[in-house]
């Protein structure tokens, strides 16, 4: 099937992240993609070896009558269909050129609050406009099997981890220890106040450990840090690291004893990557991402200790850092990803939806 995905980049580039992540997905299941983007220039290194079955088009970029129409549609993250694409797709529909419009899908924003279930493939009628009288349908990602579940690609259809009941028998999931100390942490994030906590704690600073800063906001935020340090400023090791690709980041996480990520997309790619984790949400000025972390660590059914560094380094907590309790939170999240692997993923579900309303 052809599939038209409309992405929006509002700021951060987390929503293309997604969209490109979705498109490539797809593509790699042989279904060709038109993916209409107003901001693509992130794409050159965050999807450097591009695909030859995703086709980026300009968001303004108008399609010609003899351009074929597409089985789906999918808004991402709530953005509007550009009024010449309306328009298009109108007329085809007119002069008998598609024989039915295609299914038309709002991909909604991660979340783990208990809306989601609810509303997750409700219809929403379009009331006004060249397309009135169709049907667009709400589609949730999501974490439980009432949801639409998260984007996996192939490679990790078939993840092999550490299984928690194979430790032996004089351990336990809270004992688990690895082989070193914490050597390497990644951190990408917005601007925690927390940072220069984080630096200073001994799990983090020293000789044995290093850390590696992405690109963006986060390495101004690491740098403004440090400098209000001098006391560690030669006991800090660290990395920046460039803008680099997905497959790239992705093993970057991997590789890692402990991430700091932020966002939608790279907290994905911490649950896969299968390490200990710290998530920064993104704030909102009405307070609701508060209630929104709060859900998630609910699922991730984080112990007390992750629970109380989520919220000092979100801002939801004037509490001090604590140490990590790195085998702890890491056979935290490897829970997580055995519940994760035991649902469908994202593309299959929508595969499957978009064959029951076609």
């Amino acid at each position: 099937m052809l599939w038209d995905i409309f992405c929006r980049v509002i700021d951060n580039h987390g929503d293309l992240g997604v969209c490109w992540r979705l498109s490539a997905e797809l593509a790699s299941r042989g279904h060709p993609v038109r993916l209409w983007v107003d901001q693509a220039d992130a794409l050159e290194w965050m999807a450097p070896q591009a695909h030859s079955q995703v086709r980026v088009r300009p968001w303004q970029a108008s399609l010609d009558a003899n351009e074929p129409m597409s089985q789906v549609w999918l808004e991402g993250f709530g953005c509007e269909l550009p009024e010449h694409f309306t328009q298009w797709a109108a007329s085809k529909h007119e002069t008998k050129q598609s024989q039915s419009l295609p299914v038309w899908l709002n991909l909604e924003y991660l979340s783990a609050e208990t809306y989601v279930e609810k509303c997750h493939k409700l219809p929403s009628p379009v009331m006004s406009g060249p397309l009135k009288g169709r049907t667009k349908w709400f589609y949730y990602p999501g974490f439980t099997p009432q949801t639409g579940g998260l984007i996996r690609e192939a490679h990790l259809r078939h993840l092999t981890q550490l299984k928690l009941n194979d430790l032996g028998p004089d351990q336990s999931a809270t004992s688990l220890q690895l082989a070193n100390p914490v050597r390497q942490t990644t951190l990408f994030c917005y601007e925690p106040a927390a940072l220069s906590q984080a630096l200073q704690l001994p799990s983090l600073s020293g000789p044995k450990h290093r850390w590696r800063i992405a690109h963006g906001r986060g390495s101004v935020a690491f740098d403004l840090a440090l400098a209000n340090l001098p006391h560690l400023a030669s006991q800090i090791q660290f990395e920046k690291i460039p803008p680099i690709s997905q497959a790239e980041f992705d093993t970057l996480l991997a590789q890692s004893e402990l991430n700091f990520v932020r966002g939608e997309d790279s907290l994905v790619r911490a649950l896969w990557a299968g390490k200990a984790f710290v998530w920064q949400i993104y704030p909102q000025d009405d307070g609701a991402h508060g209630p929104k972390l709060e859900a998630f660590l609910d699922w991730l059914e984080a112990p007390e200790s992750l629970r109380q560094f989520h919220r000092v380094w979100n801002g939801l907590s004037s509490e001090k850092l604590q140490e990590i309790d790195l085998p702890g939170w890491q056979a935290c999240t490897l829970k997580a990803q055995q519940r994760l692997l035991a649902q469908d993923d994202l593309v299959s579900q929508l595969l499957q939806f978009v064959s029951e309303k076609s």
